[in-house]
């Protein structure tokens, strides 16, 4: 599909390799920062990961001007906003972000509500509210799924009523992203399992998407490549730096893709669900992503035929076959995770009760990523996906 009209961007310097960390500090005095806010979560504290952060200011001249490592699963409004005020008490200068998925988006979150200099995020959820230049914002991700430290997109989730909002912008790619294999050593096979999956969806629904285009194509397939090699490599064995370098590499590819072709069904899906009950975001990207694919099937299979030779799916024939196959593949791949880590594969298994499900059905209608979805998406659609996925592989 050769496209009549397409825009890409992707602002972020990386840095990828075995010590990229110790970096850091002169990468702030790049941007004229030298005092940072670290927020991070209890999980890279008891990893051991911050202290590598740490040890990398080690003699330098730019400081840690205050931590916060109490950043939730979900990242939320009430912590943003709370986190705006201390980087102001503290006089800070610049955002490092040390985690997963929500403590990135925490940090884009301050980032708007320091930059805009506004104390309520809720002043500018959705697409394109940003008028400000931001802050300096450096990314260290110790998952490799979200890739979120290439994207100009942050999920945070409005706690009080029960949803997750989008917040989309150029000016939330971060400045740097570091990518350091000792920072995912330590992710446990189940997380390792339900990121590379987050990472394998986005790949997927950017490379088939609406808006896919040439240049957002070379990282999805990048993305699905490494994934496909490393992924059950890296869930055996947690210590091997290669293919947790792969997959780190996979999850930034996989994240410039989708932030410029954007994604569909699956994550509307699996938004609405984190919102409503709490599943984590991978998990529930790998029990919706093969219902997805099926669903997009009758528009899409020409194009995800394309990528049979990448699954080991015969290449050749009939399009819709080798579609087919690779959707057989996905499936094949979840279960093998599931059987290594008990990743789980239906909503059931997740803890989602079925009267939730017509609320989630409703919830995802309202999730910006439906309206890139290839064929479009009813609530009856969207519940009889749900149906399937409660209790079906």
């Amino acid at each position: 599909m050769n496209p009549e009209y397409y825009e890409f961007f992707c602002s972020v310097k990386i840095i990828s390799g075995k010590k990229a960390l110790s970096n850091l500090p002169y990468e702030m005095g790049l941007l004229g920062a030298g005092n940072a806010m670290i927020i991070t979560d209890q999980g890279v504290v008891g990893a051991g990961l911050l202290e590598h952060v740490k040890a990398a200011f080690d003699g330098a001249t730019q400081k840690i001007g205050v931590v916060f490592d109490q950043t939730p699963i979900d990242s939320s409004v009430k912590v943003v906003n709370e986190l705006a005020a201390l980087y102001r008490e503290k006089k800070c200068d610049c955002v490092v972000a040390v985690g997963g998925g929500s403590c990135l988006d925490t940090a884009k979150g301050v980032n708007i509500v320091i930059s805009e200099g506004n104390g309520d995020l809720m002043a500018f959820q959705g697409m394109d509210r940003l008028t400000a230049a931001p802050k300096p914002f450096i990314a260290i991700p110790t998952t490799a799924g979200t890739g979120s430290e290439v994207t100009a997109a942050a999920v945070i989730a409005d706690t009080e009523r029960g949803v997750k909002m989008p917040f989309i912008s150029q000016k939330l790619y971060p400045h740097v992203a570091l990518l350091d294999p000792r920072m995912t050593l330590t992710m446990p096979p189940r997380i390792t399992a339900a990121t590379g999956m987050d990472a394998l969806t986005h790949a997927l629904e950017a490379y088939y998407g609406i808006q896919k285009n040439p240049v957002s194509d070379s990282f999805s397939l990048t993305a699905i490549r490494l994934i496909n090699r490393y992924l059950i490599t890296a869930v055996k064995n947690g210590a091997d730096e290669q293919a947790r370098m792969a997959m780190a590499n996979a999850s930034l590819c996989a994240g410039i893709a989708f932030s410029n072709s954007m994604v569909g069904i699956v994550h509307a899906l699996a938004h609405a669900t984190g919102g409503c009950c709490h599943v984590p975001h991978g998990v529930a990207n790998t029990i919706y992503l093969p219902w997805g694919m099926e669903f997009n099937l009758e528009k899409r299979h020409e194009i995800i035929a394309e990528l049979a030779p990448y699954f080991g799916v015969a290449a050749g024939g009939d399009p819709r076959a080798a579609a087919s196959g690779v959707i057989r593949a996905v499936r094949d791949m979840r279960r093998e995770l599931n059987a290594i880590c008990k990743l789980p594969l239906t909503l059931k298994d997740a803890g989602v009760d079925e009267s939730k499900l017509e609320h989630i059905a409703k919830s995802s209608l309202d999730d910006g990523s439906i309206t890139y979805n290839p064929e479009e998406v009813t609530f009856e659609d969207a519940l009889a996906i749900l149906k399937k996925a409660w209790d079906k592989e």
